[in-house]
């Protein structure tokens, strides 16, 4: 669904015996936020806004200059299927952009920030598409609430099990369809209780919008089978990590800005520019789509996680990966395939952050690199350097460093909230650096 007037989300509404709406929106960590009205407040809402304290909300206002509202986007309109009861009441949800009291938008929403650099690269001509693959957990738990056999599970890679967890990823797909949400894709990954659903390639704000609902809508189906739903990365050692591998591309006056027929890889003299931008900044912008300490576990060697920043065709242990097209459809598919985010991330500011780092190298017509097809895990120190091939931060503490060296998140957030994402980022550092852990007291303990 998609180009609603106000008049239109009434109806709709009223059609869909809606009884209230949550109205959604995110804090810079990427949670999901909402405000729950009656639908007789719809109307208000849609035209006046809602108000909000947003000196409740991580990244948002301080104390004294709390007072901010909702703006609800039409076109976001949507019933929440899992709370679909005609008996108890339908609910409806709407994806809102957040505003401070002079009308002006606050520079701090996510979605904001998202627009602002996608506003940027249209007066460059230019329209940018994402599709993001989610991996995720899911959990068995107990009648009391405790996760099951976090470990301990069934299927490998692409395995077809007619188990419970098969049930629920059709049911958050076929949840995702009435919403009108396109996913491409629904997989077992490699870890046991590990899976992976892919929403379809679109505009990059609608992607955005669309992870976060794929998100929520896991959440809440996984409860309700009893099992729990987890976008952390790393839930545990030894096995792979959940990544959110994003497929990326420009286009302009309705063609693939990124596509060459006449070049060996299919790729345009833009799609280079853009490539080497996103590698020679990748390591100022690790923070924001690796955004915990859980993120820098699963971005080690040899599981499938990318640490190099270089790009290839078919090496997967590549950062960035241009992947294989079906013959004739070059000109539709050709894309940059960016395997370094994961799924803890927000969406809108990922893929800012891509895009700002990509159009960085279009502005000053950036070189890449040659590609490496090369398993880049057996590469020592001495081989990197030779291909000029930088590693991405080791922990979250270092990506925090990078981040504050750089100019690409600072120029995109603003002074304000970029000394509040690092802020919150270093308190997130500083609490687990300070932790006593089982692996700790397991080594030293009675040895020293």
């Amino acid at each position: 669904m998609a180009g609603f007037t106000v008049h239109e989300v009434l109806a709709l509404a009223k059609r869909d015996k809606v009884t209230f709406i949550d109205l959604q929106f995110t804090d810079f960590l990427g949670n999901i936020k909402s405000s729950t009205i009656p639908v007789y407040n719809l109307e208000g809402a849609l035209n006046k806004g809602i108000w909000i304290d947003g000196s409740s909300i991580e990244g948002y206002a301080r104390i004294h200059e709390s007072d901010m509202y909702l703006m609800a986007d039409p076109d976001t309109y949507a019933l929440l299927p899992w709370r679909n009861n005609i008996d108890t009441g339908r609910v409806a949800r709407l994806i809102c952009d957040v505003y401070k009291p002079n009308h002006d938008p606050f520079e701090g929403d996510p979605r904001y920030i998202l627009k602002k650099v996608l506003s940027e690269a249209k007066k460059l001509g230019y329209d940018y598409y994402t599709g993001p693959e989610c991996e995720f957990f899911l959990f068995p738990k107990t009648a009391d609430g405790m996760i099951l056999n976090r470990s301990a599970g069934n299927g490998f890679y692409f395995d077809l099990i007619m188990d419970e967890p098969y049930l629920i990823k059709r049911e958050i797909m076929e949840a995702l369809n009435d919403m009108g949400i396109k996913s491409e894709t629904s997989t077992h990954e490699v870890a046991d209780n590990q899976h992976e659903i892919d929403i379809r390639y679109d505009h990059a704000l609608k992607t955005a919008d669309n992870t976060i609902t794929l998100k929520m809508a896991a959440k809440f189906i996984a409860y309700k089978h009893n099992f729990h739903a987890t976008f952390m990365p790393k839930p545990f050692f030894g096995i792979n990590g959940s990544g959110m591998h994003t497929h990326q591309s420009l286009w302009k006056n309705g063609k693939n800005a990124f596509y060459d027929r006449a070049d060996k890889y299919g790729l345009s003299k833009i799609a280079y520019n853009f490539l080497a931008g996103q590698l020679k900044h990748v390591r100022e912008i690790t923070g924001i789509f690796a955004p915990t300490v859980n993120s820098y576990k699963r971005l080690t060697p040899g599981y499938e996680a990318p640490v190099y920043a270089c790009w290839a065709r078919i090496n997967r242990s590549a950062l960035i990966r241009i992947p294989k097209v079906s013959k004739g459809l070059e000109d539709k598919s050709t894309r940059l395939e960016i395997r370094s985010p994961d799924p803890s991330s927000n969406p809108y500011l990922t893929f800012a952050v891509l895009l700002k780092a990509g159009l960085e190298g279009i502005k000053k017509t950036l070189n890449a690199p040659d590609p490496v097809e090369e398993n880049l895990f057996e590469f020592d120190d001495a081989k990197l350097a030779k291909h000029y091939i930088n590693k991405l931060p080791a922990s979250l503490n270092e990506a925090i460093t990078e981040m504050e060296k750089g100019k690409i998140v600072k120029e995109l957030f603003g002074e304000y909230t970029w000394k509040r994402y690092l802020e919150a980022k270093s308190e997130e550092w500083d609490d687990f650096r300070i932790q006593v852990t089982d692996w700790e007291v397991d080594r030293y303990l009675k040895v020293l």
